[in-house]
């Protein structure tokens, strides 16, 4: 049973809350069922004018993507078509939470990956379609039906209300907000932590630590999974995939820096021997586990055959670049 709550303020179109993705890969590695967590959308955008006003060009949102690959997660910098408003891709979340609870996670992260590897223009319900389409057990065009739904949009509405309730939080405190349309609003990826009365901030995206540190004074009798020794139970437990600087960070001991080259040679190795599957993506790739690794190789995963929850932040999935018309970005 979960013992902390976690809520999440987040946007498939920002380059932070991706680059925290780590991190949380770190948290749910280490506490597991123990964190009950919740997706709320921001809205960043409803229309790409928004973004058009503000100077925000697609020249300078890949030049923003360069600036972005010192955090490690994969990225492919290529002006995109236009400037694209990120409501359609909120709302395709939150109908996959009304449609199947759960699910929301694994549409937000595959909608992350393509935004950032792909031409994927995330107000474009046919190119969402397709990039949600390539999910096993999502049904895309179901959601992509529902976008406009009343039930949806009361729903989206609900969480960009939610999002906008900034004002006075530690978040304030840390400048770790903005007023982009009117209200004080969390920005992405504000973290929400909460335990028998008691709620913790984090603001913006902060290093794993400033997490760690919260979610040990909530609840000091957690159990805490140490780092594994190896990539191969990292794989098992998040089947869909992880990035090359998600299997770096859950490498890591104590505060040690995340060692991205000794992940990448140790992700090799396994490749070598047929444990691992590599699929390219943006400048990085995917790494699932592969038909070959045995149980000795997987012995330090507490965790069951069927490996991690699609209802986590971890959830993920392979994006194909090649499902988009032209230039691959």
């Amino acid at each position: 049973m979960a013992a902390i709550s976690v809520t999440i303020f987040s946007d498939p179109a920002c380059p932070w809350a991706y680059s925290v993705s780590p991190s949380l890969r770190v948290l749910e590695w280490r506490y597991g069922e123990q964190l009950d967590w919740r997706l709320v959308l921001i809205g960043l955008a409803e229309q790409a004018s928004h973004y058009v006003e503000r100077g925000y060009t697609p020249l300078r949102a890949a030049q923003s993507q360069v600036h972005f690959r010192r955090y490690g997660m994969p990225f492919a910098p290529q002006p995109k078509e236009r400037a694209s408003a990120t409501a359609r891709a909120c709302r395709a979340v939150v109908a996959a939470r009304l449609l199947r609870p759960g699910s929301e996670w694994r549409v937000f992260r595959a909608l992350q990956l393509a935004n950032f590897t792909t031409p994927l223009l995330l107000d474009d319900d046919v190119q969402i379609a397709e990039t949600l389409r390539q999910l096993p057990g999502v049904d895309a065009d179901a959601i992509v039906a529902r976008l406009d739904d009343q039930g949806v949009s009361d729903a989206y509405e609900r969480d960009k209300a939610e999002a906008r309730s900034a004002a006075g939080s530690a978040a304030e405190l840390q400048e770790k907000i903005a007023q982009t349309d009117g209200p004080v609003r969390f920005t992405a990826p504000s973290l929400v932590f909460e335990r028998d009365g008691q709620r913790l901030v984090a603001g913006g995206f902060q290093p794993i630590e400033a997490y760690d540190v919260l979610i040990a004074n909530l609840d000091p009798g957690l159990e805490r999974q140490p780092a594994s020794e190896t990539p191969a139970p990292l794989l098992k437990r998040f089947p869909d995939g992880l990035t090359t600087q998600e299997v770096a960070a859950l490498l890591v001991k104590g505060n040690d820096p995340a060692d991205r080259l000794a992940a990448e040679n140790a992700l090799l190795e396994l490749l070598a021997s047929g444990g691992a599957i590599r699929t390219p993506l943006g400048d990085d790739a995917l790494w699932q586990l592969g038909v070959t690794v045995g149980l000795a190789d997987l012995k330090e995963s507490k965790l069951t055959s069927e490996g991690g929850s699609h209802s986590t932040p971890g959830a993920s999935c392979p994006i194909d670049p090649g499902s988009f018309g032209g230039a691959v970005s």
